[in-house]
């Protein structure tokens, strides 16, 4: 039931007539004897007579004033005693119809439990938009948010940094920066981590995390194809940012970016095919993340929701490092990392550079050697690392890895000699 309304409206016609009636009874009245009075439908208290005789009072003068100006006085104080009993019945009329509405007499109480209470201006919107199918209910809106929680990407394709001298030239930026703002530690990403991210994607299910082992294995042939049995090295240089809550080293340009690019894309559009790739899913933007705010979610409330370029402003233009295209990896974002610090790697996809001749003894030694040297160098920068995390400050000395790297390699050149 919707509660009546009152509406007063005014009408033309109606007031015409009205003005009519009064004139011909203004007429009537000045006709009339001074010493008669009205018959009234509704009397007037005390206070109302003692006002309008006070304005008649002094509109007209002393009381020896001719005819005329009594009857002008009897026609105002006929027209006073007119308005005020128009005005007592329209009150009087107003109160009756109230009092016939239903719930006229109900408490304000009853009225808020038949939801007639009053609302805010943010409430009616809501319930506005509840009406409008605009605004979803609370299990709607739970839904989709399970929903989304439950597609975020979770795992990638990557490019891993295995040269040792971009990991050392990152180490050394990190722990410039770290001097400046050591609270930007939790920040940081490990040294062992750094990778080139080739593309995302959301993993439901162990089948779809073989499919896309199988799908990525597949691209072997065609990435072949592609780089045409030529290595793909990507020159890493200067520091770059994204809206100053990312930092980066970047990819220097030239025709590696394009082969990189078209690699990317061979990949993106695998995926897509086995369904294996959300859409919407963003562009492909090489670079080398090396510090991340979203690490670290109470440096916020720390007052740090910005990482200033000068920070790391002597850096801009610094070459960092050639990496020569070894593998693919297909990681986990959220399964333990491997011994080495590294993602966990469900399958990799190596890339073979030129082909050549079988190996010497001498290259093997060679490989051999760069192999134990690489292993400890990350080793020594995996302990720094966890030394600038654990709150160890960029200049305390990291504990020292077991062995030497002269030692094992000595070890390595006997094995190899001895077979």
């Amino acid at each position: 039931m919707q509660p009546a309304s009152i509406s007063k409206e005014t009408n033309p016609a109606a007031d015409e007539d009205e003005e009519e009636e009064e004139e011909e009874e203004e007429e009537a009245v000045i006709r009339e004897e001074s010493g008669t009075r009205d018959k009234e439908c509704v009397k007037m208290n005390p206070g109302q007579v003692e006002a309008v005789a006070l304005d008649v009072q002094q509109d007209t003068g002393a009381s020896a004033a001719p005819v005329s100006n009594r009857r002008k006085m009897k026609m105002k104080m006929w027209r006073a005693k007119k308005k005020l009993m128009k005005k007592q019945l329209k009150s009087a009329d107003t109160a009756t119809s109230i009092s016939e509405l239903p719930f006229s007499l109900t408490s304000p109480t009853t009225w808020k439990e038949l939801e007639f209470s009053s609302l805010t201006q943010k409430e009616r919107k809501r319930k506005r938009g509840e009406r409008g199918g605009r605004v979803d209910s609370e299990e709607d809106a739970e839904m989709k948010k399970k929903k989304k929680e439950s597609q975020r990407p979770n795992y990638f394709v990557s490019i891993p940094i295995t040269n040792t001298q971009i990991s050392s030239a990152v180490m050394e930026l990190q722990e410039a920066v770290l001097r400046q703002e050591p609270r930007l530690a939790k920040a940081m990403l490990p040294v062992p981590t750094l990778h080139i991210t080739l593309l995302v994607t959301h993993l439901a299910s162990q089948e779809q995390v073989d499919l896309a082992a199988t799908v990525l294995d597949r691209s072997g042939p065609p990435l072949a194809e592609l780089l045409g049995g030529r290595d793909l090295v990507l020159p890493f240089s200067g520091v770059g940012h994204f809206r100053k809550e990312v930092v980066f080293v970047g990819l220097a340009p030239g025709l590696h970016r394009h082969t990189l690019d078209s690699a990317a894309e061979l990949l993106r559009s695998e995926f897509e095919e086995q369904g294996l790739l959300q859409e919407g899913n963003r562009g492909f933007e090489p670079h080398l993340t090396i510090m991340k705010l979203s690490r670290a979610s109470k440096l916020r409330s720390q007052g740090i929701k910005r990482v200033d370029p000068a920070l790391y402003s002597s850096y801009t233009n610094k070459f960092f490092g050639d990496q020569t295209v070894e593998r693919l990896d297909l990681c986990s974002m959220l399964k333990k990392k491997q011994q080495d610090g590294y993602y966990h790697t469900e399958m990799s996809l190596k890339l073979g550079g030129r082909r050549r001749s079988e190996p010497d003894e001498a290259e093997l030694l060679r490989v051999s050697r760069r192999l134990v040297e690489d292993a400890v160098n990350r080793a020594l920068l995996q302990y720094k690392q966890e030394s600038l995390q654990n709150g160890g400050g960029p200049n305390a000395a990291p504990p020292q890895p077991p062995g030497d790297a002269e030692e094992l390699a000595a070890k390595t050149d006997a094995a190899v000699s001895r077979k």
